[in-house]
């Protein structure tokens, strides 16, 4: 074997190490008891093969399911729900039994993705379509005498959002909880007409997201759980991008999943990231 070939190998060998170590499931994880609350952007709705219909729409390849495979966990209780919102963690959501009746005191690790329906996100992006790059841009429908109506909305989310980590943390209360964002769906100034988001709406919409998310970040850290970032490894995984490298679905799916949401890619994507945090 010649010295260049050698390198390589090396350097691959190393490379498949450092990766199955990093994926090596904790000492804890044979007795880890998980369980997966929040809406749609962790159920996987579309993905196959779905483990309930409607109203949930669950994937079995979800980011909970990818996240507990890799973690190696004794027990996970995958209770997410399409269309759920923070009033579902204790109130049924069409007959499916509040979400954190799966809860207990033996919960060792929770996931939670929730507040794009409590603060209307995804009807802020179908509201924002635009098939003619003349027409108004929904920004000015929005942001009124330099008064930012979304906003507003998602600040009043802020103490919901509080009360649900509140609640997880008197259920279970020896549980390491980590909150979950959401994506990068558009990129600086969007692809109109791929995804058909003018300029100055493209960027109005992300931003709301990356508010959302900011808020997020300052609920969990204040309850003492721990925010898992998807946006910044989504550069280039965007609704933009080609559709082999998506981790998010645009308003026409290149793939079997919703309409503006993770596909089967993004799910794998998120679960890898969430097990490095747990396992961190």
């Amino acid at each position: 074997m010649d010295p260049r070939t050698a390198r390589l190998a090396l350097a691959t060998a190393a490379t498949l190490l450092v990766s199955t170590l990093a994926l090596a499931p904790p000492a804890h994880a044979a007795g880890e008891v998980y369980v997966a609350l929040g809406d749609s952007s962790a159920a996987g709705p579309g993905i196959l093969p779905q483990l309930t219909l409607d109203p949930c729409w669950r994937s079995a390849r979800n980011y909970p399911h990818v996240a507990a495979s890799l973690l190696g966990v004794a027990v996970l209780r995958d209770v997410t729900c399409s269309g759920a919102k923070t009033d579902h963690m204790t109130q049924s959501q069409s007959g499916v039994p509040p979400q954190f009746d799966a809860l207990t005191p033996d919960t060792t690790l929770v996931t939670l993705s929730i507040g794009g329906n409590d603060t209307s996100l995804i009807a802020l992006g179908e509201s924002c379509v635009r098939l003619n790059p003349f027409d108004r841009p929904c920004y000015y429908d929005n942001v009124v005498d330099g008064v930012d109506l979304v906003n507003q909305r998602i600040d009043a989310y802020a103490p919901k959002l509080r009360a649900v980590l509140a609640g997880i943390r008197a259920r279970a209360p020896q549980a390491r909880v980590f909150v979950v964002g959401y994506g990068l769906y558009v990129r600086r100034n969007g692809c109109w007409p791929v995804q058909p988001l003018l300029p100055i709406d493209a960027n109005y919409v992300q931003s709301k997201v990356d508010y959302l998310n900011q808020l997020t970040a300052r609920e969990a850290a204040a309850a003492g759980a721990t925010y898992v970032d998807i946006r910044t490894p989504g550069a280039g995984h965007d609704t933009c991008a080609l559709a082999t490298d998506r981790w998010l679905e645009g308003f026409v799916p290149t793939s079997i999943a919703a309409p503006l949401h993770p596909n089967a890619n993004g799910m794998r994507a998120f679960g890898h990231i969430v097990a490095a945090a747990a396992a961190a």
